[in-house]
């Protein structure tokens, strides 16, 4: 019986391969989907009060300036002391950090700065900047190494309305605990950490981009991807039956 009058069609080995590769990366494209909402259903989970608050490191932040706080404008500033300000937390309450200085590591304190805004920041409606909180700052244009272009940043140029304050870091809430979501979450990634999945799935859900390649070379780096020649050698040439 000829196989063009059957009334389905047989696939091919080449199409059934390719269907087991489709189905796989369904599958991982749906336990990508399930990762993503237990996390969101794990960062959605109501803060509960502690009964035994307790202090964790120190945490540095900016406030008004004595003289300020007096000032008729103080509640303009402080307006916007909550949308400029920044806040840096440490074990110790001095805030220092580890410095090598010729040859030898001392210790220096860590710099802290107001933030400054983008320009996607300085024109979205999230900080809501009203035109006298705009003309409180400068546009300074700077070059980013990393990326090699200009970036445009406004930085606030008043700065020395505000001082550094340091206060202890308390915590007096936790996030409230679930043990199914936790469980779930921990067999998936000890499914994709197991079976190197990592690599597939930034593919599939992100493209083939400029990461891709470096996730290649780290998978590649420990042996995990088996590099093959671009060319045969002569010897393998001569071996081909032709």
């Amino acid at each position: 019986m000829d196989i063009h009058e059957l009334p389905y069609r047989i696939k091919s080995a080449r199409r059934k391969k390719r269907l087991v590769k489709t189905d796989r990366d369904k599958q991982l494209i749906s336990l990508d989907k399930r990762r993503n909402l237990l996390d969101e259903l794990q960062a959605a989970l109501p803060m509960v009060p502690l009964e035994n608050p307790y202090q964790r490191g120190w945490k540095r932040f900016f406030v008004l300036r004595a003289d300020i706080v007096h000032s008729p404008r103080a509640e303009f500033y402080n307006t916007l002391l909550q949308k400029i300000n920044t806040f840096e937390y440490h074990h110790d309450k001095s805030f220092k950090r580890k410095k090598r200085r010729r040859g030898r590591y001392g210790y220096e304190i860590k710099r802290q700065s107001l933030r400054e805004l983008t320009p996607y920041l300085w024109q979205s409606s999230k900080l809501n900047l009203s035109e006298q909180e705009k003309a409180c700052f400068g546009q300074v244009e700077t070059y980013d190494i990393k990326t090699r272009r200009p970036e445009i940043k406004y930085v606030f140029t008043e700065p020395w309305r505000y001082v550094l304050k340091i206060a202890p870091h308390m915590v007096t809430h936790k996030q409230l605990f679930d043990a199914d979501i936790r469980q779930e979450i921990g067999y998936i990634d000890d499914h994709i950490t197991r079976n190197n999945l990592n690599n597939r799935i930034h593919v599939l859900t992100n493209g083939r981009k400029r990461n891709a390649y470096k996730y290649y070379n780290s998978f590649a780096k420990y042996g995990l991807i088996k590099k093959l020649p671009k060319y045969n050698t002569k010897e393998a040439y001569y071996e081909l039956d032709i």
